[in-house]
């Protein structure tokens, strides 16, 4: 019997909080950037680095737009990355049980 593969996209710390933090929303909805920063007290830097990797493996969608004049941009799990999560946790779950 293989032991289950943890996504290596998902695994590390910060992408793994995001992915949870946006899975929590319902299918669909988003959230602003800001919000997510403070959500995961997480440097503005750090969190747009973790969101490209998470954007590429097309996990998250990032859209920019205004508000006013102002600029906003917003953050969604796609459904490719929630079937990932998904996955992901099944994974963790099984290679946990084994565990025991």
């Amino acid at each position: 019997m293989s032991e289950p593969e943890l996504d290596p996209v998902i695994h590390a710390q910060a992408r793994l909080k995001v992915v949870a933090t946006l899975a929590s929303l319902g299918a669909g909805d988003r959230i602003s950037f800001p919000k997510l920063q403070k959500l995961l007290d997480m440097t503005a830097g750090n969190l747009s680095t973790h969101l490209r990797k998470l954007e590429e493996a097309e996990y998250v969608s990032v859209e920019k737009t205004f508000e006013g004049r102002s600029p906003a941009t917003f953050i969604a799990l796609t459904s490719r990355g929630r079937y990932a999560f998904e996955s992901y946790t099944a994974a963790l779950k099984s290679l946990l049980k084994g565990a025991q």
